[in-house]
């Protein structure tokens, strides 16, 4: 299976995240064609229209809002064929009910990115219908340039994954506004406090991902007993509170894409 025809139905944040991602990784831009009333341009060498084609792809990305898949199912159907995938970003549709609306593709793959997909950096979440292990090697491969594939084990694992992954970026930039807010409420200059929260954030992510050890033990190795790093962590530990805080923040955004989910099925 290959996908020397890609067309990205939506090219909003998302899929124009994915699209760059692709685009800097050095995907041929011929390979692309974007379907959007709204952009003003594609990137060069990306084809660029108002309405769907009448030629089927072999790879169809659905990148609109949720809210929106019953209008865009019947624009659709010219693009699409027995042997178009067709790759969702739709946040709590479930499989099933992309099923029930594109009946003529053979096979769908839902896909959870997130926005640095466009730096090659995203945990992309799969899970699938109608794929051989052939179909998902190629997917993964496709996708392999945006960042890190990851096949979940069962559907249901979606909401969650999605809060953690799709909607986590937004609770780490809240954290690093929070750390620089608070350099800057205890007497740093806000521009400062920012530009070091950031960095500071940015070289810890790289270290955790290059590191053979876990977070939790490079938080204790980074911490001596009695000093400053320790005090801090104190006061984030106690009663597990920032754990608890986490966890509610996850279980609230799981728990609104179950509720879109149950929308679009009905």
């Amino acid at each position: 299976m290959t996908f020397d025809s890609i067309l990205i139905f939506g090219c909003g944040n998302m899929g124009g995240a994915m699209l760059a991602g692709w685009l800097a990784s050095g995907l041929d831009p011929a390979r692309f064609t974007v379907v959007d009333p709204f952009l003003p341009q594609a990137p060069a060498g990306v084809e660029l229209l108002r309405e769907v084609p009448a030629r089927a792809f072999d790879a169809v990305l659905l990148g609109v809002k949720p809210q929106m898949l019953d209008d865009v199912a019947a624009l659709l159907s010219p693009a699409l064929g027995q042997g178009t995938v067709l790759i969702s970003i739709l946040a709590g549709v479930e499989l099933d009910s992309l099923a029930a609306r594109f009946a003529q593709v053979g096979s769908i793959v839902r896909v959870m990115p997130n926005l640095a997909a466009a730096i090659g950096k995203s945990p992309l979440a799969l899970f699938d219908q109608g794929l051989d292990q052939a179909g998902r090697d190629a997917v993964t491969a496709l996708l392999q340039p945006l960042g890190t594939p990851e096949w979940l084990a069962a559907e249901s694992e979606f909401d969650l994954v999605t809060a953690l992954a799709g909607c986590g970026p937004g609770f780490v930039y809240r954290f690093i506004d929070a750390l620089a807010s608070g350099a800057a409420a205890l007497g740093l200059d806000p521009a400062q406090a920012q530009r070091l929260a950031v960095a500071t954030v940015e070289g810890a992510a790289q270290l955790a991902a290059a590191s053979e050890h876990s977070p939790a033990e490079l938080a204790r190795r980074v911490a001596s007993p009695g000093g400053s790093t320790q005090k801090g962590l104190d006061v984030l530990d106690q009663d597990r509170a920032l754990f608890s805080l986490i966890e509610a923040t996850l279980r609230a955004s799981r728990d609104r894409n179950a509720e879109m989910a149950a929308a679009a099925r009905g």
